[in-house]
């Protein structure tokens, strides 16, 4: 039987990922503060904590995946607290910097800190095709990589803490910066008389395919939807780190900075709890035109 591991934070990532792990055999303590996303783990058997603490008294192998950097500092300082942990896999986005700083404070009560961001979205959590970054000590990595394949494809980034956080931001850089352009290019593209959906099939064809036409644009926008179920506020949040990272290094990167200008407006604009893929409104509204129709 497999061992029993802790999970924290039962969100749009989190849950389809402690899904797969239920599934594939893993014994699971889990803690939200939200009693409704909880519940349906309990009733197939999961083990309810009382707290992040708690979590880290049940288990030697705790998960998290929370939002924010804060939130995931102070919920792993709290399993810290526990008796049992000895790992703690932080499966979030917090940027290097974070990262280093939890590992440090973590070795100093005998926990490993793992820094495992993942990519992919919702989709490729409930699919378990995710891209799993891991950066941890190799000894750490080869214990963890079974477990860690059910949820997605693993990838040992390197032994330094905060490693994957930097892949995993270049990453998103790169896909923000997709979704922007994409939303501004069809766009153009309507206003001067072109069906957006015709636009889409010729660019995933050609040299401008990126995953926003082959994805975003089919599943959430042209349908307008908006329901792609990652939050404005979530992808300035990783383009805003991986900003100051970069700056940090000495780095001048002028793309970059006219990305992080795009999303800073559109989450000053749309909140930043609305889907991103409402990014299109936010070009399209000034054009004058309407990307996709519902249905």
């Amino acid at each position: 039987m497999a061992e029993t591991i802790g999970f924290i934070g039962l969100g749009n990532m989190g849950t389809p990922m402690a899904i797969r792990l239920a599934d594939a055999g893993y014994g699971l303590v889990v803690f939200d503060t939200r009693d409704d996303v909880v519940a349906p783990f309990v009733a197939r058997g999961a083990k309810r904590a009382a707290s992040a603490a708690d979590v880290g008294s049940q288990a030697e192998t705790v998960l998290v995946s929370l939002p924010t950097p804060d939130i995931v500092q102070k919920v792993v300082s709290e399993v810290g607290q526990g008796t049992a942990v000895k790992t703690v896999v932080d499966l979030s986005t917090t940027g290097p910097r974070v990262a280093t700083a939890i590992a440090a404070a973590m070795k100093e009560r005998g926990i490993t800190f793992v820094d495992s961001p993942v990519s992919g979205g919702v989709g490729g959590a409930k699919a378990g095709t995710l891209a799993v970054m891991v950066s941890c000590p190799r000894q750490t990595f080869e214990r963890l990589e079974p477990m860690l394949k059910h949820i997605g494809k693993v990838f040992f980034i390197g032994e330094a803490p905060g490693a994957a956080q930097m892949m995993k931001l270049c990453n998103n850089l790169m896909s923000a910066a997709a979704m922007a352009i994409s939303a501004e290019a069809i766009t153009a593209g309507v206003k001067a008389g072109i069906d957006p959906a015709v636009m889409v099939d010729v660019i995933n064809v050609s040299s401008g395919m990126n995953t926003a036409t082959t994805q975003k644009f089919p599943r959430s926008i042209l349908n307008r939807r908006f329901d792609y179920g990652f939050a404005t506020g979530l992808m300035f949040k990783d383009v805003r780190l991986c900003l100051e990272e970069a700056e940090s290094m000495g780095l001048d990167l002028e793309t970059a900075k006219a990305v992080r200008s795009v999303w800073q407006k559109m989450n000053d604009q749309f909140g930043p709890e609305s889907d991103f893929t409402r990014i299109v409104e936010m070009v399209e509204r000034p054009a004058g035109v309407t990307v996709g129709k519902p249905g």
